[in-house]
């Protein structure tokens, strides 16, 4: 069901490793399938497209772009109290990702000198929702929302024709401000959105989870077009002493587990006997779940409940880890905020679970796995903006600081750029 081992200082750290074997996003064989792909679109455009969506998903749609008045009609088909939970969510997600806006400034100097930094949304963000075994309209709330708040003029949508909760995606992305959506999956929805073709504009950025062809269209095409970042599979790691509840932590372990049997579930504890609990814990609830093939693979795989010494120890494999999500379930949660440098984003308290942050608190649920939160960050509005800073001297700035500059480019043997100084200001005699 889940391993459970004692921390020596070497068991926890050999899972670290097997943690990082799952989560290869693209290998030696998707890579020549997909740069075939992605030549045919740039090459052909549509009828690539055509021609993949009628191989990959059995047939294509009359129309690759849903008309904007069917979008609209679909809320109507939904269920009131969903799209009332939705609205409520997408409120939650607006307010906090409203806090993230930078605004542009200029600073001046008694000089004259005026610098500063102008910032504005991207033109056009490409939003990925994939097929697969679920449908997932939070994402497209989590991608849409911060896009449409950074400023970006246009939001294109691309989805697999045919999917299951096809109302619900499409309610959910009317509901947060996508312009266009366009049904096409797969690595040739992600070419078609880094090129352009015929009826797809070209985006500036693809966000967006995918399979690990969609993945990897990503990652060739970073370049080409800007990317939120290469997901890997998903993971939970969960810190609790002996006040948790077992049922708890059992039930949040297996929220992960259940997305997919790559997905990691960690319990890190210094209570031997909550470990021991949490264990029964699994093996009862599952039996009660949808998806149990998955969790139990997930969990024989890649969940370990490791036994530590004391919770310092806990903390110390949490930051080597980097979770994607990491629960802290503890008396007193709050106390180890500032010691948890690596997390996409900490659920604090037993009543602060994992899924109230994928679907409703408002933090972004587009979170760095594999690891890579030690230098990855959550998707936010800052993923949709891009700044350009400015000068502008007077004479007389410049006359004061083209000695220094013009020392510089002379060190580094650039001289034409110390030329482009010295020839404003002939009358000095430059070093």
């Amino acid at each position: 069901m889940i391993t459970t081992v004692i921390a020596d200082g070497k068991k926890e750290y050999d899972f670290i490793e097997l943690l990082k074997s799952r989560a290869q996003n693209s290998d030696k064989n998707v890579i020549p399938i997909v740069s075939e792909i992605i030549e045919n679109v740039k090459t052909n455009g549509d009828k690539a497209v055509y021609d993949y969506t009628v191989k990959f998903d059995g047939k294509a749609p009359e129309k690759a772009e849903i008309p904007a008045d069917e979008i609209d009609a679909v809320i109507s088909e939904c269920d009131p109290k969903y799209i009332e939970t939705v609205r409520k969510a997408a409120k939650n997600i607006e307010d906090f990702h409203k806090r993230q806006v930078q605004q542009s400034w200029l600073t001046t100097k008694n000089n004259g000198v005026i610098m500063g930094q102008r910032i504005r949304g991207l033109k056009r963000v490409g939003i990925y929702v994939p097929g697969g075994t679920a449908a997932y309209p939070s994402s497209v709330l989590m991608n849409a929302i911060p896009a449409k708040i950074a400023g970006v003029e246009e939001i294109v949508m691309c989805t697999p024709p045919m999917k299951n909760g096809k109302p619900n995606i499409l309610a959910a992305a009317k509901l947060a401000g996508v312009d266009r959506i366009f049904l096409m999956g797969g690595a040739q929805a992600i070419a078609a959105m880094a090129y352009g073709t015929e009826s797809v504009p070209k985006v500036d950025k693809i966000v967006g989870p995918g399979n690990i062809f969609v993945a990897t269209a990503k990652k060739l095409l970073y370049g080409t077009v800007d990317i939120d970042m290469i997901a890997g599979p998903s993971e939970i790691l969960i810190i609790a002493d002996k006040s948790a509840n077992p049922k708890f932590l059992a039930a949040d372990l297996m929220s992960q587990a259940e997305h997919d049997k790559l997905a990691s579930a960690i319990l890190l504890t210094d209570c031997e006997e909550l470990a021991n609990q949490t264990v029964k814990e699994l093996e009862r609830q599952v039996q009660t779940l949808s998806r149990n093939e998955i969790i139990n693979s997930s969990l024989d795989n890649f969940g370990a409940i490791i036994v530590c010494s004391d919770m310092k120890q806990a903390v110390l494999f949490a930051n080597e880890l980097a979770p994607e999500h990491l629960e802290v379930c503890c008396e007193n949660p709050m106390e180890y905020v500032g010691k948890l440098d690596n997390a996409g984003s900490v659920f604090l308290g037993n009543y602060s679970p994992e899924p109230l942050g994928d679907y409703f608190a408002g933090p972004n649920h587009v979170l760095p796995t594999s690891g890579t939160a030690r230098f990855f960050s959550p998707l936010s509005v800052d993923s949709f903006v891009k700044k350009s800073s400015f000068i502008c001297y007077t004479e007389e700035a410049l006359r004061t600081d083209a000695q220094d500059v013009v020392r510089f480019a002379d060190t580094e043997g650039l001289t034409a750029h110390a030329n482009s100084i010295k020839v404003r200001f002939e009358d000095i005699d430059f070093e």
